[in-house]
């Protein structure tokens, strides 16, 4: 199979290590940037070929994995899409609802693939707290919080919202198995006029609350998730070398006052207990990720973050925009709602 990957910076370097790993995968890098065409040639001498644009292969290509920044998601990937071939979009999937339909609709119109790069989705350790949640060891889930936080790298065209926080709201909604239904957001422009670089954003799901705070301005790199069950708490913390998940024996329960002297404290009891690290075979997400969109396109079977999926976490995004418009809560539109015309308001 013949893939295109349009896009050799950050991400599309990885994803090119991961699919020239492959033997039964061809790979060819498209890059407008000279240097970083000769850098790829360079370091991966089994590249079929690399262009600067993608109309010089998309004849002989099968499918397109779009790794360019986000505001140019949308034109790539239909271009590919109109030419029947599949696609793989980094998150998120566009930056806005209506090039997400689209870009569904499309696929759907030429019966081709249409995937996004939600690879969180795909880690080992996610994979299983989601399980250790389902189990009900944790018990009730009372919230989530999610940290992801460093120096950089500022973005162009999307905000660190945008940027950073497609991952943390489908990790919430993967372990959670539900979309959020409202957001409500807080964030800031410290470097420069143009784009937020520190955010606070709360998702309103059905069951439950999750809080996810991501920052371009950060001494230290975090890529956290804590999950606080009546129970049981878990941390999932993705910078762990060798104890990605850690489960906390501990909590706190109502309890009476029975002691007149202790009546201006609140009527709690703290438990302590053990904590455990369960482990977590390790396979590279992106490699799991890849792999499953080579063998989706082969199979016919879609892959477990189609282009649907994608575009729910849009819509997601698109509520926070509102939010920090109005500094309101906002709605996140549903696509029973969309399908019916419905729009979001404050």
């Amino acid at each position: 199979m013949h893939v295109a990957v349009v896009g050799y910076g950050y991400w599309g370097s990885k994803h090119v290590r991961v699919l020239s790993t492959m033997p039964d995968v061809a790979v060819s890098v498209v890059d407008a940037d000279k240097r970083r065409r000769e850098e790829a040639e360079a370091l991966y001498p089994s590249i079929r070929r690399t262009a600067g644009t993608i109309d010089e292969v998309l004849d002989e290509v099968d499918a397109v994995l779009v790794a360019t920044p986000p505001g140019s998601h949308y034109d790539v990937a239909m271009r590919a899409l109109s030419a029947g071939k599949h696609v793989l979009v980094e998150k998120p999937l566009a930056t806005s609802v209506d090039d997400a339909e689209a870009m569904v609709a499309a696929a759907d119109d030429n019966d081709v693939q249409l995937m996004v790069g939600h690879t969180f989705e795909y880690n080992p350790a996610v994979r299983q707290l989601r399980d250790i949640i389902r189990s009900g060891e944790l018990g009730r889930v009372l919230y989530v919080d999610s940290a992801r936080l460093s120096l950089g790298l500022y973005q162009r065209d999307v905000n660190v919202i945008w940027d950073l926080a497609p991952h943390d709201i489908s990790i919430a909604s993967y372990l959670l198995d539900e979309l959020p239904v409202a957001t409500s957001v807080w964030a800031h422009r410290n470097i420069g006029p143009w784009r937020e670089d520190v955010a606070y954003l709360r998702l309103d799901f059905p069951s439950t609350h999750a809080f996810v705070h991501v920052s371009w301005l950060n001494p230290q790199k975090v890529r956290r998730t804590t999950v606080v069950g009546e129970r049981r708490m878990a941390v999932y913390d993705d910078m762990s070398d060798n104890e990605r998940i850690r489960i906390y024996d501990i909590g706190v329960d109502p309890a009476d006052i029975d002691n007149p002297h202790m009546a201006h404290e609140m009527p709690v009891t703290y438990r302590t207990g053990n904590i455990i690290s369960p482990f977590v075979p390790f396979r590279e997400p992106l490699l799991v990720q890849d792999r499953e969109f080579v063998d989706s396109i082969r199979s016919g079977v879609r892959s477990a973050t189609p282009g649907e999926r994608g575009l729910d976490i849009v819509r997601v995004l698109a509520s926070t925009d509102v939010s920090m418009e109005t500094g309101k809560v906002a709605p996140v539109l549903s696509r029973s709602a969309a399908a019916r015309g419905v729009k979001a308001s404050s």
